[in-house]
């Protein structure tokens, strides 16, 4: 869907008045950089892979687009809750169902693709009530989703409650912090310093 690298790995309708000016919020087919043919329907987003300026445009991307969807099917915050930009089972999810969105609504799909879409939208509604439920998020208020320790671990910081009024200045400033981290991974791989394959985090 969008340009991606093996280098850098790493971790609505209604919109806030400071989105990034540069931010393309109009087109989900945009996934194409100026002057390259369409090269068909989108591939799988990695979102441990995307260059920091590529993980903004699919945050937003995909944030537009659980906005719509949730509004257009009047789902529940037990299927998509207003904080699911802050757990991983959540974005992963609803990253794949809009990626099939998107290939079953692209112009070179065949008729028949939006009923496959549809009967896939059932099973994921499933899994997504699973994953809200374990995770514990509500609709005004969310804590980061429980880990098991296994043999030899520490055990994880205790799990507690937050309140959030503002969901849209939450999801900014959550985004933003990506970006950011992300942003430094690449400049720490670009430095020569070594990098986590599986975090992106920088070491020593």
């Amino acid at each position: 869907m969008t340009d991606q690298t093996p280098m850098v790995p790493g971790p609505s309708e209604s919109e806030p008045e400071d989105f990034p000016d540069d931010i393309d919020l109009d087109d989900d087919y945009d996934t194409e950089d100026e002057g390259e043919e369409d090269a068909g329907p989108p591939g799988p987003v990695n979102w441990y892979l995307l260059r920091a300026d590529v993980l903004e445009k699919e945050w937003y991307a995909l944030n537009r687009w659980v906005e719509r969807l949730r509004r257009t099917y009047g789902l529940p915050a037990s299927v998509i809750p207003p904080f699911w930009h802050r757990h991983d089972e959540l974005v992963w999810e609803l990253s794949a169902l809009h990626l099939h969105w998107l290939c079953a609504y692209h112009p070179e799909q065949d008729g028949s693709a939006p009923f496959g879409w549809h009967r896939d939208f059932a099973d994921a509604r499933a899994r997504l009530r699973e994953w809200v439920a374990a995770s514990g998020t509500r609709l005004d208020r969310d804590r980061p989703t429980r880990q098991t320790a296994w043999p030899g671990e520490e055990p994880p910081e205790p799990v507690e409650d937050v309140f959030v009024a503002d969901r849209d200045r939450d999801f900014v400033d959550y985004v933003a912090a990506q970006v950011a981290e992300r942003r430094a991974a690449e400049d720490a791989f670009y430095a020569g310093a070594d990098v986590d394959p599986d975090t992106g985090e920088v070491l020593g």
